[in-house]
């Protein structure tokens, strides 16, 4: 659907770096993009993100729950699953080497996105 997908909510501006429409599963799916570590605040900005998804473009009558992922360079597994504990929406993080080549040729690499945090920027914000 997009990438840098701008939102408001009370006036105050977010963007999702990346949301597509799975058509087969009919759901939303909401893509987060970090060059480092995953850290703890990030599965919280991730779950804002579906949870605003779910509350302004899913139709619960047509559509499957939206899921949410975070690209990371690297984790620690157990702050991931720490992280993730509290969430009731599904969401999952990975890192780039762990994807399995053909969604590796779709998506940034983290060279590229750290260009484009160092350049332009207008991948990821």
């Amino acid at each position: 659907m997009g990438r840098q997908w701008h939102f408001e909510v009370d006036g105050d501006d977010f963007y999702i770096d990346l949301l597509f429409f799975n058509w087969v599963h009919s759901r939303f799916v909401v893509v987060e993009l970090k060059t480092g570590k995953f850290a703890p605040e990030y599965a919280g900005q991730l779950g804002f993100y579906v949870a605003w998804v779910e509350d302004n473009l899913r139709r619960a009558d047509l559509h499957a729950e939206t899921v949410g992922i975070l690209l990371c360079g690297d984790r620690n597994d157990r702050v991931v699953r720490y992280s993730l504990a509290g969430s009731a929406a599904p969401l999952a993080v990975a890192t780039y080497d762990a994807l399995p080549p053909s969604i590796q040729d779709v998506v940034p690499s983290t060279d590229e996105l750290a260009e484009a945090l160092r350049g332009d920027a207008d991948l990821i914000a």
